[in-house]
């Protein structure tokens, strides 16, 4: 269930976006002044917070500014303010989008919708990237990057470059590694993996400094800085 704050004075007004967002199944907090709504804001993840410009205690520009040095919660202010400038400035203030008063649920509703969807599409994006210091794997195109520069590598070598960075600072044993690679029913001897990570650091590594993949003498290997 998303789990949105609703920071508004108006208690008529947060009481009817409150059932209308629960209608929707959201789960809503709401807090009626700046400072109790900012310190709700920091103790806790939210999917997005919905923040009124005008309130006791601290206004919503103060909140927002104080809420972006920490935090990258999605907010939408709601104001009656509806000048070019207020808009602007609310969102220079980290506001992810300004909806004035009065306005239809539906439209409220909507852009709630798409700042989800927007971040839906980040996490996909995100999960679909692995990175480690200057390297970088693409997983849907299969393309490393160390900096700037693409590395090729094979098949063997880029699954066992992905098994290391899907498990950065956890040591695996050569077993493991070879499950991970090459299968449970494969054919060979833990002896391969030795091999290919001598190939993997042949590829990856920087000509100064030490390995990212870092012998664990009698267990295995481990990607660390």
């Amino acid at each position: 269930m998303r789990k949105v704050l609703l920071i508004e004075d108006e208690k008529n007004m947060s009481r009817f976006i409150e059932l209308e967002l629960r209608h929707e199944s959201f789960s809503v907090t709401v807090a009626y002044d700046g400072e109790v709504g900012l310190h709700m804001a920091m103790a806790e993840d939210w999917d997005v917070i919905l923040l009124d410009l005008m309130l006791p205690g601290m206004d919503g520009m103060e909140v927002c500014r104080r809420l972006r040095a920490l935090k990258k919660t999605p907010v939408i202010m709601i104001t009656a303010r509806d000048s070019v400038t207020d808009r602007v400035t609310g969102l220079d203030c980290g506001a992810d989008d300004y909806i004035p008063k009065p306005f239809a649920m539906e439209e409220l509703l909507a852009r709630i919708r798409v700042i989800f969807r927007r971040l839906d599409d980040s996490r996909e994006d995100a999960a679909a990237q692995l990175v480690f210091q200057d390297l970088s794997v693409n997983l849907e195109a299969r393309i490393v990057m160390k900096g700037n520069v693409e590395i090729e590598l094979t098949k063997r070598e880029y699954d066992l470059l992905v098994a290391f960075m899907e498990n950065t600072n956890r040591v695996l044993n050569r077993e493991t590694l070879l499950d991970k690679v090459w299968g449970f029913e494969a054919s060979v001897d833990t002896n391969v993996v030795d091999v290919y990570v001598r190939y993997l650091r042949n590829k990856i590594d920087s000509s100064e400094g030490p390995s990212c993949i870092q012998t664990v003498r009698g267990i295995g290997y481990v990607m660390r800085k």
